[in-house]
Order: structure tokens, then sequence, then C-alpha cells
């Protein structure tokens, strides 16, 4: 993730008053469900829901209670937050793997203390979450052989920019139990045309994405339209943080352009993507050698 939309900055900011306010009994999903996870006034913007369809993404997905799931780059949280508590409330855990901050810019660095505002502070709610780094050429991103289901929401492109892509899909393979599932959604590019080997605009191929993850060891599973959105052309002046939720208006590290009409873009709505699932073959050895957990 590149910037922080400032609504988002501003409901982190709050989110201690958030979990003041507990919605009533009535008609309320049972406690420690998928759906009571969903529901709850922990959730970062619900209103995404319609856009990003989190409960039909997760359960294709494959994700179960007592799983030990491993979210890679979670940056602001707003699957942390369903993850977490649901998770926490089934004896399940979570492990989240976010970039080194020693070698991070001031943005990354913001954005995890807004994620450790939010999610470290309140155990009793999102329990107790190990960290651990994506990319590390020194250490796993996971112990090898422990994680149930990894999941990568819309950051593909960031790893390609970064240069690290294969090393962090091996590195979950790795991290994954045989027959272990990872959930992939990610900004999807027109099918024609060479990739942009650093997904400048945000956007990837859906064939480069499998591609990475069979060259990893993967097996490939199924794909899905759940998060599909036909209205995107992916031709936008800012790429796809032209549209929402981030809107930009100005290049990156410029002003906004309080002249640039955002309307066209809120009515695409969020961008067109591809969500796929992959399985480490069953009986596969681990890659890397094992180490204490995070």
């Amino acid at each position: 993730m590149i910037g922080i939309p400032r609504r988002t900055a501003l409901a982190l900011l709050g989110a201690g008053l958030a979990g003041c306010g507990r919605r009533s009994s009535v008609d309320a999903p049972p406690a420690g469900s998928l759906a009571w996870a969903l529901a709850g006034p922990w959730r970062m913007e619900p209103e995404r829901d319609g856009d990003r369809h989190p409960l039909q993404t997760l359960l294709f997905w494959g994700l179960e209670g007592d799983m030990t799931v491993l979210e890679v780059l979670p940056g602001l949280g707003w699957y942390t937050s369903i993850l977490a508590p649901y998770l926490a409330a089934n004896g399940g855990r979570l492990i989240a793997a976010g970039f080194d901050q020693g070698n991070s810019s001031l943005a990354r660095r913001e954005t995890l203390a807004l994620w450790e505002a939010r999610f470290m502070r309140d155990r009793l709610v999102y329990g107790d979450i190990a960290r651990t780094v994506a990319g590390a050429a020194d250490r796993p991103i996971a112990p090898p052989n422990s994680v149930d289901l990894a999941i990568m929401a819309n950051c593909v492109h960031t790893l390609m920019a970064e240069g690290i892509a294969e090393r962090v899909f091996r590195d979950v393979l790795a991290a994954l139990k045989p027959g272990g599932a990872f959930g992939l959604e990610q900004h999807r590019a027109s099918s024609t045309g060479l990739q942009d080997p650093v997904a400048g605009a945000g956007y990837v191929q859906e064939a480069y994405v499998r591609a990475l993850a069979e060259e990893a060891g993967f097996e490939f599973v199924a794909a899905s339209d759940i998060n599909a959105n036909p209205r995107d052309t992916r031709d936008h002046p800012f790429g796809v943080w032209t549209l929402p939720p981030t809107l930009r208006s100005a290049p990156l590290g410029q002003p906004d352009d309080p002249s640039f009409n955002t309307a066209p873009y809120e009515a695409i709505g969020e961008s067109d993507r591809m969500t796929l699932k992959f399985r480490k073959p069953s009986g596969l050895a681990p890659t890397a050698p094992a180490a204490p957990s995070p």
C-alpha cells in the first residue's frame, strides 16, 4: 500500500471509540461465528464490503476459526479486523507479516503505527497477534510447516516493486503445512500486452500471478470472480489509486488537485480484482530451516 486515505487514517485514529458502542444482541450473529466477526464494532471500513465481499472471499479461501493464518502485508488492517477477532474467539492464531521497519519509508512506518494502535492494544478482542517480517533474507516468514492458510490481499504489485515477489511466494510456501492453502486477491490487469515488471499502476496480469505461484511450487486450486468489476477500465491517470478508496487526484508526492473530478472514478467503484486459491502440495518438504516462533 502506498499512502493512507485520509478517511481511513481518521477512522483508525478514532478506533478506540468504536468499541464503546456495542450493537444490540437482537438478531446478532452467533458469537464466534465469521458473520459475528464481520458484524462487530471493531470492523475497519465495513462500508467497503459491497466491493470487497469478505465473507464470500474468506469462505472461498477456506478460512476456519481454529486455523493458524498468515496475513502477508496487512497494511492498515482491513482484513486483520475480521481475522483477528474470529481466530481469537475460536482458538486460532494470526501471524501478521509486514515489512522490516528498519528499512521502511515514513509512509510505511506511519501505516504500521496505525495498525499497532488498533490491533496491539486490545488483546481481549484481537487476541495475541504474532509479528514477523515479509521478504527477509535471513529468516523465514513463519516457522516452516506451521500455517494452515496464508492470505495476500492487493499487495503483489508492492512485492514486485520491491523486487521480492518470488522470495515471498517461496517463503509462504515453506510456512504452509502440506496441503495448506494460499488465498490471493490482486488488482487485475488486462490479459493482453506485457506485464510491467514493477506494476507501477498497481495492476498485475492474472497469468503473471499464477506463474509466480506455480514457479514457487504451489498447485493452482481455483479462481473466482467474487471481486470482479467489469466497469474498471484500468487506464486511470494515477493508476489503481485513482479509484476508491484512495481517490488520488495528483501524482504521488504532489498535493491534491481540488479541480480534479473524482466522480467518474467513484462511479466505477473499487478495482477489478482476481481472487485465487493455491495449495501447497501434500508431502512437500519445507524449503527453509526451522526457526523459533515469532
